[in-house]
Parts: C-alpha cells; sequence; structure tokens
C-alpha cells in the first residue's frame, strides 16, 4: 500500500484553496533526482467539467523497458467546483484514493498536467508531489502560462516555458515532426531531470507511455469497460 500525507483537508472554499495554493508553493522544492528512476507510474484524471463524477488511473511501468507492473482506476466523486486552476482541488482526491491502492510505490509519478508552470506555481504534480514525497513531474498537451520560442523539428528538442521573467517548464519535442508537449517540474525533481524523464519513456507517440496508458485506462473507466473486482471498494479494480 502506497502512503501519503495528509497536509490539508480538501472541504475547502475556492478562496481558501487559493490560499492553500500559496502555502504550498513555499514547500515546493526543485532538485536534481536523487537517485535514478527505475519504475514511474503515470496518472491521468478526467471528468465532465460540470458533473461531479471523477475517474483516476494510476500505471506503474519500469524503466527503460516501459512494461506495465501494475494499474488502478478509481471511480469517484469530488465536492469541488470546476475552477480553471484549482483543478487539483479537484482531481487530487481521486488520484491520492487511487495511490493508496497500489502494491507498488514508484520512484516517481508523471501528471497529464501542470507542475509549476502554474498561475501560482502549484499544478497538480506539485500538490500530490507534496502529499506523496516522491519527485513528480507534468507532462502536458497545452500550455497554462508562459509562453516559448519555436522548437526544433527533432526528437529531444526543447525551449524553456518562460512566465513572468521565471522559467516555469519546457516544450519538449517528444517526436520528430510532432507538437512539442510541456514539460514542469512537480516537486523533488529540477527541470533538467524532468526533460530527460519525459524522453526516456519514449513508446513513440507525441505523450510519454506513463500518461499515454493512464489516459487510455481513464477512458476506458469512463465507457465501463473495466471490470469491479470483489473488493471493499467494487468501484475499484
Amino acid at each position: 500500500m502506497a502512503h501519503y500525507e495528509q497536509l490539508h483537508g480538501w472541504k475547502v472554499t475556492p478562496k481558501e484553496a487559493v490560499e492553500l495554493q500559496k502555502s504550498l508553493r513555499e514547500r515546493v522544492r526543485l532538485v536534481p533526482l536523487a537517485k535514478k528512476v527505475k519504475t514511474i507510474a503515470g496518472a491521468d484524471i478526467s471528468f465532465n467539467k460540470f458533473e461531479p463524477t471523477v475517474y483516476a488511473g494510476l500505471v506503474v511501468l519500469s524503466l527503460p523497458t516501459l512494461e506495465v507492473v501494475e494499474e488502478v482506476g478509481v471511480v469517484s466523486e469530488t465536492k469541488f467546483p470546476y475552477v480553471p486552476g484549482l483543478l487539483s482541488f479537484r482531481e487530487t482526491p481521486s488520484v491520492l484514493e487511487a495511490w493508496a491502492k497500489l502494491k507498488t510505490e514508484p520512484d516517481a509519478v508523471m501528471f497529464d498536467g501542470q507542475g509549476i508552470a502554474h498561475p501560482r506555481r502549484v499544478g497538480i504534480a506539485s500538490h500530490v508531489g507534496l502529499l506523496i514525497n516522491r519527485p513528480t513531474l507534468g507532462c502536458a498537451k497545452s500550455v497554462l502560462v508562459g509562453k516559448y520560442e519555436e522548437v526544433s523539428a527533432e526528437r529531444g528538442s526543447w525551449t524553456e516555458l518562460i512566465d513572468k521573467g521565471e522559467v516555469v517548464g519546457a516544450a519538449v519535442r517528444t517526436k520528430t515532426n510532432v507538437q512539442p508537449i510541456y514539460v514542469s517540474p512537480g516537486h523533488l525533481i529540477d527541470l533538467q531531470g524532468a526533460i530527460e524523464l519525459a524522453l526516456a519513456c519514449n513508446g513513440g507517440y507525441r505523450q510519454p507511455e506513463p500518461t499515454r496508458r493512464a489516459h487510455l485506462l481513464v477512458n476506458a473507466l469512463r465507457r465501463g469497460e473495466r471490470p469491479a473486482t470483489e473488493d471493499e471498494n467494487p468501484r475499484l479494480f
């Protein structure tokens, strides 16, 4: 069972959530990886903007083979409204519910979302990283904040993503002649480490393999294609 810290409660108003983000930001540490990453989880969350049902998935892969070690999916309900910039308050409880069911504690977690490339520098990768005390990074398909210069067409090329004079991430070409993804460190990793880890998770697609697999998982959950097991929680598999 994977563990996490409960740094704060989840019954908060959007105004309180903004203040919480400001305080959490002071705890985020962007540092070189302390050890080699041998297992990495991809995390993805899916929901309809104005509906309470949240689908969350974690897929753990081994490196460098990218073989699936374990996957966990959760269907739950959120009490927090849809507010841009505060999505981690809507999504994180479901991610933590899935995290607690993992038998494998991965060395790092990659999110289909943002790390510090966020208006208050606490996207879901940073927020969850603080709770699980693991290196985390965001690998997003679109820019939330910041601007970048054109990236060379070759795989592995990247340019800095800059917001208000601060480097918050990078536009990274994961596949030659394909649109870049937007990598930002979350917690316990620096930008260079996040870029290298994203590129190491190459399955031949634009999206790195951990988050691509997690995306497929939550979509299958939404379609009801994943069977429930006879567990203490029948909505989990």
